[in-house]
């Protein structure tokens, strides 16, 4: 009969030495991915850089590290500053899929349910203004603002020292909060207005659409590289009624200083409502598609936390 030989007691202790790896990264994973998408806005490109950060632990030394998690977190920051760096290179041009295939596809992909819980827990609207900073300036705020990471150790990652990387994180502060445009009692009018009108829009509710729109509305939207205008609330509410499916996927923000809302499945920036709001309505709307004019709004996020410097 067969002789089954028994393991080397070195092969034992290199298996167990994986395993312990293995359970130790596992452990930093939740972490390690809310780090990851926050710096790229993508549940798939944010698994990548997990599996590039587990491949570069497999391979190196640890025995010295004291803090793993702290060196993982520096690791995986490395790889996703990388990536950011080669997608600001290949930026996707002004013939890429329209907003209504964008819209479309955004159910499309692996594990879209938890893109969406990933997404909500960051704000749309934030990823969205995360996408308007440069990598770096996107990596000292995160790793700074959200993750409480110290500068001295953000630096090393970003190649700058550490008050050039507080700097970094300042501009991309300000820019993520905005300046609102009006005092902070117009913008909290504004918002009371806003959230009605999108509460309505996902409900398909007519009424409650009419009860936000001035009688003598104006709507304006970019189709084709041409302006059409609609006139009137109840025009406009009927055709807003088709608006549900999409709405789903709007978050409030602050464009050009005052309350509208975004439409950015999976975080990329496809349509924007711009509202001019009276005493009591909403006087006008901006419905903007057009790439180019996406990229000049100036978009904030509403009640973004602020952090010590």
């Amino acid at each position: 009969m067969p002789v089954h030989e028994k393991p080397e007691p070195e092969m034992m202790m290199a298996m167990d030495d994986q395993q312990f790896l293995v359970q130790r990264f596992e452990e930093h994973r939740p972490h390690l991915r809310a780090v990851a998408y926050r710096m790229l806005g993508s549940l798939s490109e944010a698994d990548d850089a997990l599996q590039e950060s587990w491949l570069r632990l497999n391979r190196a030394d640890t025995s010295d590290v004291e803090n793993l998690g702290g060196w993982l977190t520096t690791v995986t920051a490395r790889i996703c500053l990388n990536m950011l760096r080669a997608r600001s290179r290949r930026r996707i041009d002004d013939h890429a899929e329209s907003p209504l295939e964008a819209l479309a596809s955004a159910d499309s992909g692996a594990d879209p349910e938890t893109e969406a819980v990933l997404a909500d827990s960051v704000g749309l609207a934030m990823l969205v203004v995360l996408e308007t900073l440069t990598p770096a300036e996107r990596l000292a705020f995160v790793l700074h603002d959200m993750f409480a990471l110290p500068f001295d150790e953000i630096a090393p990652v970003v190649g700058r020292t550490p008050t050039a990387t507080r700097q970094l994180a300042s501009r991309a502060r300000n820019r993520v909060q905005g300046r609102p445009a009006v005092s902070a009692a117009d913008l909290a009018h504004q918002r009371e207005l806003v959230d009605a009108f999108l509460a309505a829009a996902r409900t398909g509710d007519f009424d409650a659409l009419i009860a936000v729109l001035d009688p003598d509305l104006v709507a304006r939207r970019d189709i084709g590289g041409r302006i059409e205008s609609t006139h009137g609330a109840e025009v406009f509410a009927g055709q807003a009624l088709s608006f549900p499916q999409r709405a789903r996927f709007a978050q409030v923000a602050l464009i050009n200083g005052s309350v509208g809302f975004v439409v950015a499945p999976r975080g990329r920036l496809v349509l924007a409502f711009v509202f001019t709001i009276g005493a009591d309505a909403i006087s006008e709307i901006d419905v903007i598609t057009d790439r180019a004019r996406l990229r000049a709004l100036d978009i904030a996020v509403l009640d973004a936390p602020t952090a010590s410097e």
